[in-house]
């Protein structure tokens, strides 16, 4: 066995896993997995900088990262920073805050690394399964893109595109600082036309038709996932491997957004820091399943997180 820490940072979040892996056996075995909405990407899509305080709240969250890793005593660490950080014209600032408080610096991964790295996690422990046809569409719904992957036992083709939940969210829903609640007609149409111009340029490199099922992962998919089985909290393992149908996502993305911020706020299962993101996601991810056919989506709970800690096992 080998410990690892792995660190997964988006646009939305940042998240810590910490295990024991044995490569022999491909067995993952988690000490500490955890996440901190941090909002990364806070105005990155109109800026094109990290705010000091979206850097301030990240650098808090690696801080007490810091102080996990080395009271599990990991032997390796690996720290990967997606979409946010890949944009942002001030990425510099995020690297060396990230060196002083973990001692390693981030890697500004491309998207296809993402892709593969959310793949890996998401389809490793699926092998052997007979229930489920191959090949497998994995998408890694994010905060800044969402990531697709068309594979069996190895990636196929990748590709990523800029459509999020906070990017579409910033970009379509909100007026003078603030999230429009419900948001009206025209802005949902404009937000879909920027989510099926984008599943035009994923289609180009990835045969989304091919696919035979569909993964889905990240908070926004996992949320519908908790939503849909009414849970009366967030509940990993109910979670883990669900299947929720297309009538379903269906009905509660037109919930989501028909909704105020105070009701998405009273679902127990909603994380705080989802509530003003969840609609968009969850359109993302309507859209994918309208495009492809999909009749469910397979819900993962393990993702990029676990694809970075087999990468350094």
């Amino acid at each position: 066995m080998t410990r690892v820490a792995a660190v997964d940072c988006g646009t939305n979040s940042i998240r810590l896993l910490v295990a024991d892996a044995d490569p022999a056996t491909g067995e993952l075995v988690d000490l500490d997995r955890r996440m901190t909405i941090v909002r990364l990407g806070q105005g990155v899509d109109r800026t094109g900088r990290l705010a000091p305080e979206a850097l301030e709240r990240t650098f808090a969250a690696c801080r007490e990262y810091a102080e996990v890793i080395k009271e599990l005593g990991a032997e390796r660490v690996r720290f990967v920073a997606t979409s946010a950080s890949r944009d942002a014209e001030n990425r510099d600032d995020f690297v060396r805050g990230v060196v002083e408080i973990l001692g390693v610096e981030p890697e500004v991964i491309t998207g296809d690394q993402e892709a593969e790295f959310s793949f890996t996690g998401a389809t490793r422990e699926l092998t052997g399964r007979t229930d489920l046809e191959r090949p497998y569409l994995v998408v890694d719904i994010g905060g800044g893109s969402t990531e697709f992957v068309v594979g069996d036992d190895h990636v196929r083709a990748a590709r990523s595109v800029d459509v999020g939940c906070v990017r579409m969210t910033e970009r379509h829903l909100v007026r003078d600082g603030a999230v429009v609640d419900p948001p009206g007609p025209a802005r949902v149409e404009a937000m879909r036309a920027d989510i099926e111009a984008a599943l035009d340029l994923a289609g180009r490199t990835v045969p989304l038709g091919e696919a035979r099922t569909l993964v889905g992962l990240a908070g926004s998919v996992t949320t519908v996932s908790a939503i849909a089985q009414e849970l009366p909290e967030y509940d990993s393992a109910a979670i883990h491997h669900s299947r929720i149908s297309y009538e379903r996502v269906r009905e509660i993305t037109e919930w989501l957004i028909g909704s105020t911020h105070a009701e998405r706020a009273a679902v127990p299962s909603m994380h705080p820091g989802r509530v003003d993101v969840i609609a968009a996601g969850a359109l993302v991810l309507l859209a994918i399943m309208e495009r492809t056919g999909a009749r469910e989506v397979v819900v993962s709970e393990h993702d990029i997180l676990d694809g970075i800690a087999w990468s350094i096992a």
